[in-house]
């Protein structure tokens, strides 16, 4: 395992997808054990995303009091039927919400015909259960949860909106086998803002696969933007890029090449 500093953001690159996986969830199970000698509750945002399945597998196997754990999840596709296997919220309760005893989850509703008044419930929820820990990824595009660069705000005042995807990320769901073709995934989408998802005083982001080199590149190289909303991480002191040689593949054919001009 390989670690550095970018900024603030402490980047660890691992072998392999699973040795990724099973450090990320057992750093988070450390912290949220730390957490619960000193708070009732631990209060987790977490992602549904293929990035996270090694994470989640092995999240879901260790020795935390879940009944003191109170779950979010970050973004929810809208118009979707209720129970479709496309939808989020049904990919963490498979993986996730139905593995270990949580205290409470709180679903994003999907279905919701009133999407400021679903806006403004989630909220609501966040303020009440203040978030610990958010466990995430990045998009193939940069993105964190749905915030695609052409509505991504870094100081945005709402936690939840909905937003329009844009064409790379819905391409993404495509790739990873989300839907068969780009004109089946859903045009809006609710999400929790980059406040909201920062807000936790620590992030533990996953990020696998060479799909994702050129994302993390930017991430870790690029001016700090919100043309590269996941450049943000850089500027919070509680969070861990977790990569594996995949997605790390860029930086360390950067660094390869750097050290060979020094020498």
């Amino acid at each position: 395992m390989t670690d550095f500093v970018a900024d603030q953001l402490r980047v660890r690159i691992y072998e392999n997808r699973a040795a990724m996986g099973e450090d990320a969830a057992k750093m988070a199970a450390d912290s949220i054990n730390l957490l619960l000698k000193r708070k009732e509750t631990v209060n987790i945002i977490f992602a549904a995303a293929a990035s996270q399945n090694e994470f989640l597998e092995s999240f879901i196997k260790q020795d935390i009091d879940w009944q003191r754990v109170q779950a979010f999840h970050m973004d929810e596709y809208t118009g979707l039927p209720e129970n479709d296997p496309q939808l989020f919220g049904i990919f963490l309760k498979k993986r996730l919400f139905d593995k270990v005893p949580f205290r409470q989850v709180f679903y994003l509703n999907g279905q919701a015909t009133d999407h400021q008044a679903e806006c403004e419930r989630y909220a609501a929820l966040l303020r009440e259960h203040p978030v610990d820990i958010t466990c995430m990824g990045i998009g193939e595009n940069t993105h964190l949860a749905f915030n695609d660069p052409h509505v991504a705000e870094f100081n945005d005042p709402r936690l939840v909106k909905v937003v329009d995807l844009d064409e790379a990320c819905k391409q993404q769901q495509v790739n990873e086998g989300c839907f068969d073709h780009i004109s089946q995934v859903p045009v809006y989408a609710f999400t929790l803002t980059i406040p909201a998802l920062l807000e936790a005083d620590q992030i533990f982001c996953m990020v696998p696969g060479a799909a994702k080199a050129q994302a993390v590149y930017h991430t870790l190289k690029s001016e700090v933007t919100e043309q590269y909303p996941s450049t943000i991480l850089r500027k919070h002191a509680g969070a861990y890029l977790f990569l594996e040689k995949e997605s790390a593949a860029k930086i360390i054919e950067e660094a390869k090449q750097l050290s060979t001009l020094n020498y």
